[in-house]
């Protein structure tokens, strides 16, 4: 019998039909290239400074031993003269499914955040599957956050008060990253703010079943993801929770955690597990299952109520964490 998917919110259900096949969540290989080129063309465009309201810089960073270095836009606000303490930090990790993204992806809302609350804003750049398969990204997400704790006092940033977040294959790196700096006795992120992360590469969850075919990313393309970043390992019992978080047995030790995802996702299952293992293990977390929402949603179709509703809720969660 077929699974009966969960409706979508109907603002979004209403704009997954306006973009017809742009929305089709099926993704290969093959596509790749383009996906990348129209990626760059698009975050061109993107004015970092909103308005005025940051500088914004590069800087190079060591990479892991025996890589290139990293490249990181920094993002300092423009008034920082005008605080008397140092800012918290916004560490941020690009989605894109592993495979495209730039350090200019999906930057602009952590840039708001840190408009609303005062933050300086790293984004770091690593290197993209399948060119670069595991342990590449992490740990070129890694260095960065070990120079952006190193180097925060001269950002005009606090390096105890460095908050790690990501979007989709973003939130499972910066997931990622929260387990390995832990495990390394590395710099101890405040909290971790995880968007409709990708966590799981097993893709064996009832939601991703249940969604196979909706929305933008379904189980398929979700398998090209994890198969470019792993190869053959995708799926067997020696994968790396510093590659798929969700194959962690400790969860015990990681610093707050807030988690959302769409109820109409296939990532639906894996975050709320995750969740739920975090508090098992004693863990701090917070999780929002929106109703009727699709993968990145609120990116997607940025004025819909749902869309405004999760926005509110992970710079309320952020302030209520910075206050502390």
């Amino acid at each position: 019998m077929p699974l009966a998917p969960p409706p979508f919110d109907p603002e979004l259900a209403a704009a997954l039909e306006r973009m017809g096949e742009a929305a089709t969540p099926g993704f290969a290989l093959d596509d790749l290239d383009s996906a990348r080129k129209t990626a760059a063309e698009v975050l061109a465009l993107i004015d970092l400074t909103l308005d005025g309201a940051f500088e914004v810089t590069e800087r190079t960073a060591p990479g892991p031993e025996g890589a290139p270095d990293i490249s990181l836009l920094v993002c300092t606000p423009t008034a920082t003269s005008s605080h008397t303490t140092a800012l918290p930090v916004l560490y941020h990790v690009h989605g894109g499914g592993m495979m495209t993204g730039t350090r200019r992806a999906g930057v602009t809302e952590p840039l708001a955040w840190a408009r609303e609350l005062g933050a300086v804003v790293v984004s770091v750049e690593y290197r993209l599957a399948p060119e670069h398969p595991h342990p590449a990204p992490v740990e070129d997400v890694y260095a960065g956050l070990l120079w952006t704790a190193r180097h925060a006092g001269e950002l005009g940033g606090d390096p105890d008060r460095i908050v790690v977040t990501g979007a989709s294959s973003g939130g499972g790196l910066t997931a990622a990253l929260a387990l390995l700096a832990r495990d390394r006795r590395g710099p101890r992120p405040l909290g971790q703010l995880l968007m409709y992360p990708m966590l799981d590469d097993r893709d064996d969850t009832f939601s991703g079943r249940q969604l196979a075919g909706l929305g933008v990313w379904d189980r398929t393309a979700n398998a090209t993801g994890w198969t470019a970043l792993l190869g053959e390992r995708r799926g067997t019992p020696d994968v790396s929770p510093y590659a798929a978080p969700a194959r962690a047995t400790d969860l015990s030790g990681l610093p707050p955690a807030f988690l959302d995802v769409g109820s109409a996702e296939t990532f639906r299952d894996e975050v709320v597990d995750y969740a739920n293992r975090l508090w098992q293990a004693g863990g701090e977390a917070e999780l929002h299952v929106w109703p009727g929402g699709f993968h990145g949603f609120d990116a997607l179709v940025p004025e819909a109520a749902l869309s405004g509703a999760a926005r509110t809720a992970r710079v309320t969660w952020l302030r209520r964490l910075l206050s502390r």
